[in-house]
């Protein structure tokens, strides 16, 4: 195999803020391995809490380059173990290899990822659409600006309810919100009842990633459902999340590719837990990558390319929550570099 990667950084559409910070661009590392004439491409977004920026991404690369083109690739599945022990501390570069891997698998197999799964993207839930962090009036903005079927809010400020509740007063859509593990026990508890009342229909990450103690009395008196996501990063989250929460957020960039992803997603289901994809606001390629998984989930977040002013690739669009995708093999998209983004709807 050969590989090349390109680096951006895509511009937000508005600046993007939660719990963590505000950031005005999203940097990201494009993958390509290529193979008999064909390419296979994948993204893992940087992400600055994690400590993987795409300079580390691209250093590990030029160290690494020769053993990861040297591997006698047949299937995706070997070829992530392989990377999962080559880079392990590397999970966001392992994702973008492995995504390349199976766009390049299903592309010599002549079918979309889905399908070789036996799945339908009929059968895929809508995917909600974030407000991030701002002045309510600015929210409210936001939300008029993008008409959806269903919102997921970022909260974890002072004025949550109020923020809530305003947005509420302006739409009869879904609300989900995401407090990005800002708030305490005694807040989740508080404010959890309200946010029922104002229809809110589940709450991602409530607490501390690391607050399991207040997570199982969090879940015992819970209105509303509860998902994990800083608490539930890789497959060896999954099992501690049962009696915690209600769902896990798999994000494919965290938990290190496609191959991992189909683990924990089978894995929640044995265990009665509810399953939701989440985006790290990937640009067009790794939004297929979620795409190809969709049918087998239950909630998803995929709005990335909706968030981007820029794009790196083709393949998907949007219709009031519904993804549409491509029916060409592997992810189903087209590498065109950057370019402004599609207005997606």
């Amino acid at each position: 195999m050969k590989l090349s990667y390109f680096p951006f950084s895509l511009r937000f559409r508005h600046p993007f803020t939660i719990s963590k910070g505000t950031k005005t661009h999203q940097p990201t590392l494009i993958v390509a391995l290529e193979q008999f004439g064909i390419t296979g491409y994948g993204e893992a977004p940087a992400i600055t809490y994690y400590d993987i920026t795409v300079e580390k991404m691209i250093a590990d690369i030029e160290a690494k380059k020769m053993f990861i083109e040297k591997f006698a690739f047949t299937e995706p599945e070997r070829y992530w173990h392989y990377l999962h022990h080559l880079l392990p501390r590397n999970p966001f570069l392992v994702c973008a290899l492995d995504m390349a891997a199976w766009d390049l698998f299903g592309k010599l197999k002549q079918q979309p990822l889905h399908q070789l799964w036996g799945g339908n993207l009929a059968d895929s839930p809508l995917t909600d659409y974030t407000i991030g962090i701002d002045s309510i009036d600015k929210m409210i903005a936001k939300m008029k600006e993008r008409p959806w079927p269903v919102y997921k809010i970022k909260v974890g400020t002072a004025d949550d309810i109020a923020i809530v509740k305003a947005l509420r007063a302006e739409t009869d859509a879904r609300i989900r919100v995401d407090a990005n593990a800002a708030w305490t026990l005694e807040t989740a508890l508080t404010l959890i009842p309200q946010l029922k009342e104002l229809g809110v229909e589940m709450v991602e990450q409530p607490l501390a990633k690391d607050n399991w103690e207040g997570m199982k009395i969090l879940y015992q008196q819970s209105a509303l459902p509860l998902f994990a996501d800083e608490a539930c990063v890789s497959e060896q989250d999954v099992a501690r999340c049962k009696d915690h929460f209600h769902g896990i957020n798999i994000k494919l960039t965290k938990c290190s590719g496609i191959t991992p992803a189909r683990r924990m997603i089978a894995e929640a289901r044995q265990l009665g837990l509810q399953v939701m994809l989440g985006c790290m606001n990937e640009s067009t390629i790794g939004s297929a990558a979620m795409l190809q998984l969709a049918p087998f989930v239950d909630l998803i977040d995929m709005d990335g390319p909706l968030l981007l002013a820029e794009d790196v690739a083709e393949g998907i669009s949007y219709n009031y929550g519904k993804i549409n995708g491509s029916d060409e093999p592997g992810l189903g998209i087209t590498y065109t570099g950057l370019r402004p983004a599609a207005d997606l709807l």
